[in-house]
């Protein structure tokens, strides 16, 4: 059932696509925001008291709409469970920046893929040159493609397969957004956000090394694993330094580096091993991330296969 809501998911995406969510994350970003206003005190516990009244509540309704979908009729489930997935997951929630800078780096365009760029990152991109915006888009390409693909679709199979629905890609969709949203600038403003944050690193602990072996199997194997293992915890955030490193050794280019970001120096460490990045690199990460997705449902459909034979 979930191999054929993960496929019916993707098919859907490209038939109708939703390439502006904005509506999506207005009503979630109101949602959390209320819990940050009226419980952040400053302290470690209120960030997991508010974590877990923000989340759990909408689990456990989630499970019972399904329960009760479920007892009407399996296939009335199976579309609930679908449509959710369609809201959760999906290339087009990032790929319409990807390929407008592509295409504006192509048309040397520069400033256009700046100003998309910007607004993809949230960062004035405006002093990069035209290498460093590729290198930069991709890098953006391979954490969003976790985040929105890779990520979503571990947690939503393990969920159908525990009995309990599409729970698992709204868990993992939510957290994420949590954790991004009460993040604080600085030690005293990060303590509310403290727990958000563990929670999210325990979700994509394992999420994280799927989608980086599939990166290895998919693409250079040594070059990803070397990358994987010697320069991944160099990275500021490690979890992101894991799709990244392992991304730049499967892809074969260098990734990172010190950039200008809002008219400020940030330091980055070097990931990858080989070649600088440039235009034509930006369709091999395309390329990365289909096969790896297309790996994925291999995988997949020969655990249903076998599922089914047992």
């Amino acid at each position: 059932m979930s191999l054929l809501a993960l496929i019916a998911a993707l098919l859907l995406e490209q038939v109708v696509p939703l390439s502006s969510r904005q509506f999506l994350y207005h009503w979630p970003a109101v949602y959390v925001d209320f819990f940050r206003q009226h419980f952040d005190a400053g302290q470690h516990t209120h960030g997991r008291i508010a974590w877990v009244l923000a989340v759990l509540p909408l689990l456990v309704l989630l499970w019972l709409l399904y329960a009760v979908l479920l007892a009407q009729h399996a296939v009335i489930a199976w579309v609930f469970s679908l449509l959710v997935l369609y809201l959760c997951m999906g290339f087009r929630q990032f790929s319409h920046y990807f390929t407008d800078i592509r295409q504006a780096l192509r048309d040397n365009d520069l400033i256009r893929a700046r100003q998309l760029l910007s607004e993809w990152t949230g960062k004035s991109c405006n002093d990069l040159n035209p290498e460093e915006v590729a290198r930069l888009t991709i890098e953006q390409a391979l954490l969003a493609s976790h985040r929105h693909v890779f990520g979503v679709v571990f947690w939503f199979v393990i969920c159908m397969m525990l009995g309990v629905g599409p729970l698992g890609a709204v868990l993992y969709r939510l957290a994420t957004f949590i954790a991004s949203r009460w993040r604080g600038e600085d030690e005293e403003t990060s303590v509310f956000g403290t727990f958000a944050q563990q929670a999210c690193r325990v979700l994509e602990w394992l999420p994280l090394r799927l989608t980086a072996s599939s990166f290895a199997i998919v693409g250079n194997f040594e070059d990803t694993i070397y990358c994987w293992r010697t320069q991944a915890a160099e990275w500021p955030e490690p979890d992101e330094g894991i799709i990244l490193a392992s991304g730049a050794g499967a892809l074969g280019v260098k990734l990172g580096e010190t950039l200008v970001l809002d008219e400020q120096p940030v330091y980055r460490p070097e990931l990858g091993s080989g070649d600088a990045v440039d235009i034509d690199h930006l369709q091999s990460a395309v390329g990365l991330v289909w096969r790896t997705l297309v790996f994925q449902l291999i995988i997949l459909m020969m655990l249903t296969v076998a599922n089914l034979l047992g």
